[in-house]
């Protein structure tokens, strides 16, 4: 059901909150897939990093302040290297996450405003109830 306001637009909650419902739903599924799919690749990673550090040990006994270097450079091109697939595939940031949530927060807010708000045409102030105390001065005394 609509309501009409003012200036004859309409206002419909409930698809609004389908919409804002749908947008949540399509942010936690790509959390998701990213979760999935930094999984595997976190996984794929410590397989070959296993076969690095066994042939370091092996072949490179003196030299292991240089394999700690190269492994940190490796680190690093990892977290940027991750950090491109992840963007290239669509799959929002920490921070885009946080504010998506944060914009539909704000939105299921204005329609529970638009909810709570009287329909168009104007409503009446609620009459005060019966028997309820009226606040008078005492008289001064003097």
């Amino acid at each position: 059901m609509s309501k009409k306001t003012t200036e004859g637009t309409k206002v419909l909650p409930q698809e609004i909150l389908d919409s804002a419902h749908r947008v949540w739903l399509a942010g936690l599924g790509a959390l998701a897939s990213a979760e999935e799919e930094g999984s595997r690749l976190f996984k794929q990673l410590v397989d070959r990093g296993r076969e690095l550090e066994g042939k370091s040990r092996s072949g490179l006994r003196g030299a292991g302040a240089k394999v700690r270097s190269q492994a940190e450079d490796l680190g690093d091109a990892l977290d940027s290297r991750v950090s491109s697939v992840l963007h290239r595939m669509g799959v929002p940031t920490r921070d885009e996450i946080h504010e998506l949530t944060r914009r539909v927060e704000e939105l299921n807010a204005k329609v529970d405003r638009l909810r709570a708000a009287p329909a168009a045409g104007g409503a009446r102030p609620a009459a005060k109830k019966a028997g309820a105390p009226v606040a008078t001065k005492a008289p001064k005394k003097g």
